[in-house]
């Protein structure tokens, strides 16, 4: 079976990818490739796609990957009605709990700092003012 999927090329932290038809047995990154349809640079968001080409192997039985289908459709390529659409995953959180807008506000804790009042500094000052100038006498 014919697989249309993405092969990365490039260096590290700057990947370019080729649009590629292969045997679904191969791997991705071996070089052994029936048909290169195209580019896809996601840094530059541009694709260069040979629709006529890559129309040809869709129509013989080519299963795009889910990747290379939103490709394809960006591009307006026809896709036949057996593709089947790439599902949508939901995003669940594994502990939505901690997340800081869902937690409890502590509006308690805060009004009791409010009420409490401060101890007086300045009497501590004299008994030491005074205990200095004793000790100078």
């Amino acid at each position: 079976m014919l697989v249309i999927r993405l092969q990365r090329r490039g260096r590290k932290g700057l990947a370019v990818y080729r649009i590629v038809v292969q045997d679904k047995r191969t791997s991705p990154t071996r070089e052994k490739v029936i048909a290169r349809l195209g580019t896809y640079d996601p840094h530059k968001k541009e694709t260069i796609l040979d629709k006529e080409l890559t129309q040809k192997y869709l129509d013989n039985g080519a299963q795009p990957s889910e990747r290379a289908i939103g490709l394809l459709k960006l591009n307006g390529v026809k896709l036949p009605s057996w593709v089947a659409e790439p599902l949508k995953k939901e995003g669940k959180l594994k502990n939505a709990d901690k997340l800081r807008k869902n937690q409890e506000k502590e509006v308690e804790e805060v009004e009791e700092a409010v009420d409490t009042p401060e101890p007086e500094v300045g009497g501590d000052e004299k008994t030491v003012e005074t205990t200095a100038e004793e000790a100078k006498e």
